[in-house]
């Protein structure tokens, strides 16, 4: 394929900057000129105002991404050869970050690895994956064949892959929603699995669960967690499924309580909790975490030595930044309320849109209000597995922090 056989998209001087910079989107508002006929999920090149070719992507007509842009390289094929080579890049990438262990990792990030709109998780032998683009889901034929073929060269068996495409967000690229095996590939009947992260044991319900069905983005900062709760009581607010509540139980935390407001949630946290041998040290609490830390600041008692703050993305949005963060400072200064001098406080935001000097600032804001003052520990970001493109921010979304409270 030359560059003469494809429709070109013509761009604005801010998308041509924007492009040489880097980001791989094209905004619908930044496409002056269209040149042959643009296919919903096909190809087309990019050219700056005078012509000059920028690259080439994937068209997506109804969604204000009107282009993602896969190589700058004009004589690409994109040939299944060109999409075998971006999976085993992505996954030779996480033996190397993850130590060898793809046993439960993010094995495709988006536009991080080159695949604007697709994620593929992996749980054991099952991968998860969820497509937000209409060029992916033309081409999950040819990549997901792909996935399973490099996993097995790389000595990873797959039984299965499960398409998790059941979020909003695929409506505006035209796409239905929906959940199911991926049935040109052989797969079990159940929809759990077990995997193990920081030697701690975990059902997975990838049909269910949030997201894909774990949030595999924490594996680090939960480790870090489980290093320093040693000794301490600890709450864990916001538990989910307990991931940070075992990490510190099995850490040699001296108890630990974790909140939160499902009780579905908390369910699966005490099955996990059994399956570690952790429940004598775990107690669950199914509460409003805002409720929970107020009657605890207004009981004037110092129950805790660590707290973790680890919410739901308070903000997905621009317009919604002010409100979300007034949520973190009200969770934030109420834990730094509750705390005793030396506590340590472990708090995060999984949200692109609140940047790291916001949250930065609404924690200074918070410790001011509360009297006390931040030792940092640490200060860390998503693990690994979800790489960081500097070049395209709405890769860098998790911001995590321990602090002293002193």
């Amino acid at each position: 394929m030359n560059r003469k056989d494809l429709p070109i998209i013509k761009v604005t001087p801010k998308g041509e900057r924007s492009l040489r910079s880097g980001h791989p989107w094209v905004y619908d508002a930044e496409v002056t000129e269209v040149f042959g006929e643009i296919e919903n999920g096909g190809l087309a090149h990019v050219s700056s105002a005078k012509g000059a070719y920028l690259g080439t992507g994937l068209v997506s007509l109804e969604s204000k991404i009107r282009l993602r842009v896969l190589s700058s390289n004009a004589n690409e094929t994109f040939s299944p050869q060109f999409w075998k080579r971006r999976i085993k890049y992505a996954v030779d990438y996480r033996k190397t970050v993850m130590s060898g262990d793809l046993g439960c990792c993010r094995l495709i990030f988006g536009e991080a690895d080159g695949m604007p709109g697709l994620t593929a998780d992996k749980y054991g032998s099952i991968v998860v994956t969820q497509v937000l683009s209409y060029g992916m889901e033309k081409l999950k034929d040819v990549i997901y064949p792909l996935i399973v073929e490099v996993l097995n060269e790389a000595g990873e068996r797959v039984d299965g892959i499960y398409e998790r495409n059941d979020v909003a967000l695929r409506e505006k690229e035209g796409l239905e929603q929906g959940k199911g095996w991926y049935e040109p590939i052989p797969h079990p009947q159940s929809t759990v699995t077990e995997i193990c992260e920081n030697g701690i044991y975990y059902d997975v319900d990838f049909e269910n669960g949030q997201k894909t069905g774990f949030f595999l983005d924490q594996k680090f900062n939960r480790a870090k967690v489980s290093e320093i709760a040693a000794g301490k009581k600890v709450l864990d607010c916001f538990t989910h499924t307990g991931s940070f509540a075992l990490n510190a139980a099995k850490g040699g935390a001296k108890s630990v309580t974790a909140v939160d407001v499902s009780e579905t949630a908390l369910e699966c946290a005490r099955l996990n909790a059994e399956k570690n041998g952790l429940s004598d040290k775990t107690e669950f609490v199914c509460a409003d975490v805002f409720d929970y830390l107020t009657s605890l600041e207004k009981s004037g008692g110092k129950p805790f030595d660590m707290i973790i703050l680890d919410p739901p993305a308070f903000t997905k949005s621009r317009k919604t930044v002010s409100s979300a963060e007034k949520g973190y400072k009200e969770i934030n200064y109420r834990a730094m309320k509750i705390l005793p001098r030396g506590g340590y406080l472990a708090t995060c935001t999984c949200s692109h849109f609140m940047e790291s000097d916001r949250f930065e600032d609404m924690l200074r804001s918070a410790a001011k209000d509360a009297q006390v003052s931040l030792m940092q520990i640490y200060s860390l970001r998503q693990s690994p597995d979800h790489p960081i493109l500097w070049n395209v921010p709405e890769t860098d979304y998790l911001k995590f922090y321990i602090f002293r409270v002193v």
